[in-house]
């Protein structure tokens, strides 16, 4: 679409999660956005099983269709996989923005696990001068609020955005995302 700004959104993993979980993030992003933005929301593969080799994979598909200036966005686990993506090898396109909403953080006092683990260096292997917001609600019970933390010492750059009174899902409601996208000073 001409003239429009685009979004690619990543879902999280779990079976179902795509059609009756995250499609609520989304619907609630292009709500808030309105006109004047393509939000893209492409299913993972096996989704009830994420795997870093797989989703990677698909992301870098997504990524290569995207024009510059792209926001990119991801859920949950699908914000994990997609940050390390980037900090593995930017893309070959410019990106307005890095959101990460309800990440969790798989290294060193967050989750283990050795497919997802971050490098240590993750904000200078991002692609410099791109703004990274971290999204994450204080009840989330499936990724702790300290997570934010870890990713806020791991992107010395980004900003954090703290949303009392959410959870994991962030109430399905991403007016905070949609307003921080909508004001070109905050990307």
């Amino acid at each position: 679409m001409a003239g429009t700004r685009q979004i690619l959104f990543i879902q999280g993993g779990g079976a179902g999660v795509h059609d009756e979980w995250d499609h609520k993030l989304v619907d609630s992003l292009r709500r808030e956005l309105g006109d004047g933005y393509e939000v893209r929301y492409p299913r993972m593969p096996d989704e009830d099983d994420p795997s870093y080799a797989r989703w990677s994979a698909a992301i870098r598909r997504e990524l290569a269709g995207l024009d510059d200036c792209a926001v990119v966005a991801g859920h949950s686990v699908g914000a994990t996989i997609l940050v390390n993506t980037l900090a593995e090898r930017p893309p070959e396109r410019e990106l307005a923005a890095i959101v990460l909403i309800a990440a969790p953080f798989v290294g060193a006092a967050g989750w283990p696990g050795d497919e997802f683990e971050l490098p240590q260096d993750l904000g200078a292997r991002l692609p410099q001068g791109v703004p990274v917001h971290v999204f994450h609600g204080l009840q989330d019970e499936t990724a702790p609020p300290s997570h934010a933390e870890l990713y806020a010492h791991a992107i010395p750059q980004a900003q954090l955005h703290r949303l009392p009174g959410r959870d994991h899902q962030l109430d399905n409601d991403l007016s905070e995302v949609a307003k921080t996208l909508g004001r070109p000073d905050r990307l």
